[in-house]
């Protein structure tokens, strides 16, 4: 059994469907970053960086349990724990890994400071705004020219890259990405979307609840690191 920490972000989501299509069991355990709950001494042990996703796999390396943290790893963790969706052979492994690094280290950031620049920071914040939807969208087009050259972001095979990538774009129509002008991300898109495990991670968040909505300002403000949070 593995214990499952998270919530609704994409970083979650990617780890809701590695864990449907391995079919490993877990046990999800919401944790209420609206209501500061990462912050909380029991959480920090699990992860110094109070951050979600989490898993406690309990039948571990050695038969023990085993705390995982940051979305990647916790990817190439359980894809090296059932030997599922990555490649063996160097080549194509590092084909996979490429691309999961680009969506870890570009898409989540440049996609997330997007979405807090525009629905949570103060107007006007037009040049924050402007950089970071001028980023996603580059990244939306370096997508559409990879899978128009391969099936798949890692290649032929279905793999722990197109997992990563699948919930940061999600709200594509949203983030202002026509897929009329994205042919090759629009067919690997609806190809995701009508997986199974894909199908049973969209049903599973939505029944997931939060305190989003009717947060403090001051957890919104720990949140978000800023008010008495700021440090500059």
């Amino acid at each position: 059994m593995i214990d499952f920490y998270g919530l609704t972000s994409p970083n979650v989501q990617k780890i809701f469907i590695m864990l449907e299509e391995c079919g490993l069991p877990y046990n999800f355990k919401p944790v209420d970053v609206w209501a500061s709950k990462q912050h909380t001494p029991e959480f920090e042990m699990l992860n110094p960086n109070k951050k979600i996703p989490v898993i406690v796999d309990h039948d571990g390396p050695g038969g023990k349990s085993y705390t995982v943290f940051e979305s990647g790893a916790i990817l190439m963790y359980l894809a090296e724990k059932t030997g599922k969706f990555m490649p063996k052979d160097t080549a194509s492994k590092y084909e996979v890994i490429q691309w999961l690094m680009i969506q870890v280290s570009g898409i989540g950031p440049a996609f997330g400071n997007f979405t807090h620049f525009n629905l949570f920071a103060p107007k006007p914040n037009d040049y924050s705004l402007s950089r970071y939807k001028t980023e996603m969208l580059r990244l939306y087009d370096l997508l559409n020219k990879r899978l128009g050259e391969v099936k798949y972001l890692g290649g032929k095979e279905y793999s722990i890259a197109d997992m990563a990538t699948f919930p940061w774009t999600r709200q594509h129509q949203a983030q202002g990405a026509s897929l009329d002008n994205l042919p090759n991300f629009k067919r690997w898109f609806e190809d995701i979307s009508a997986r199974p495990a894909v199908k049973t991670m969209i049903a599973k968040q939505g029944e997931i609840k939060s305190s989003r909505e009717t947060a403090t300002d001051d957890h919104k403000d720990r949140f978000f690191n800023r008010g008495k949070y700021a440090r500059a």
